[in-house]
């Protein structure tokens, strides 16, 4: 699919849901990992955005990479 402004907002949800499921795909490897004796930790962060009412956090790790890279192929494929 190409980028244009009907589709902009698309995107960007497609980005956010694909970094959020990379980060917890992430989260769960890493876990699983340190279960098994393997300490790995690469996250960064946590990275947020605090508005008084509501605030949101991420931790940024490899996932979160690997998710938007996943989302804008996705989009591409659409």
């Amino acid at each position: 699919m190409n980028l244009n402004g009907k589709n902009r907002s698309a995107l960007w949800m497609i980005l956010l849901l694909a970094a959020v499921n990379g980060s917890l795909f992430w989260e769960v490897v890493e876990r699983s990992l340190a279960q098994l004796g393997v300490g790995l930790s690469l996250a960064v962060g946590p990275v947020g955005i605090d508005l008084s009412v509501i605030s949101v956090r991420l931790l940024v790790n490899p996932g979160t990479f690997i998710g938007l890279l996943a989302g804008v192929y996705l989009f591409r494929s659409l």
